[in-house]
């Protein structure tokens, strides 16, 4: 955990140092939620109803951005090799590499709330659901986007690979979240716990699978 904390501290000061999040991922999810208002906006009782499936489809495509900001870092000037060489334990880089990108990702779901609550008018309740799903799902997209990412880290075609790996495999995800929220702001939330519960032993397998292969993995990339 000692070397988690290490690594997760790195990460998190380079960005905040950078403001690529800031800068790049944050404007991208709001645009892409202003451009699906734009999209459904003759039907606003269509665009409510949607509002769960595009609040985490928005949440998925900039979570890639992220994803792939955490690994480009190691990518420049040999730093992979230097973190491979640092006898740091490779559980250890997994797990704060996860912490870092969920942290990343934490913010901007609960600015992207907001933005569905303004631009979608969307009434947010339910809210021991919805930050139980919010975190578990965080959890599971970061667990398995840097198990992923370390695969496409050592490829030139990482940048389109990594979507290609990821997407399908976060499917069960993004259903569950969607199910999930839905319960929540329709006011049945002993409907979406079950969802939540699905997307938890998704998260654990991926963390105990990155725990576990994050060292072999690594050094084949």
């Amino acid at each position: 955990m000692h070397d988690a904390l290490l690594v997760a501290g790195k990460d998190l000061r380079l960005e905040l140092r950078s403001r690529v999040a800031l800068n790049q991922v944050v404007p991208f999810a709001l645009l892409v939620l202003v451009l699906f208002a734009f999209a459904l906006d003759p039907d606003r009782g269509l665009l409510e109803k949607a509002t769960p499936g595009l609040y985490w489809v928005a949440v998925l495509f900039s979570g890639l951005l992220a994803l792939q900001r955490s690994f480009a870092v190691e990518a420049a000037d040999g730093n992979r090799d230097m973190l491979r060489l640092s006898g740091l334990d490779p559980a250890g880089i997994y797990l704060g590499k996860v912490l870092a990108v969920s942290v990343q990702l934490l913010t901007l779901e609960v600015l992207l709330l907001v933005g569905v609550a303004v631009l979608y008018t969307t009434h947010l309740g339910g809210w021991p659901l919805l930050v139980a799903t919010v975190l578990v799902a965080t959890a599971g997209i970061a667990a398995a986007g840097t198990l992923y990412g370390v695969v496409a880290a050592g490829l030139r075609v990482r940048e389109t690979l990594l979507p290609l790996l990821l997407l399908p495999v976060l499917a069960p995800v993004l259903i569950g979240s969607t199910r999930a929220f839905e319960a929540a702001l329709g006011g049945t939330p002993s409907e979406g716990w079950p969802w939540v519960g699905l997307m938890g032993v998704f998260a654990v397998l991926y963390v105990v699978a990155g725990v576990l292969g994050f060292g072999p993995l690594l050094e084949e990339a």
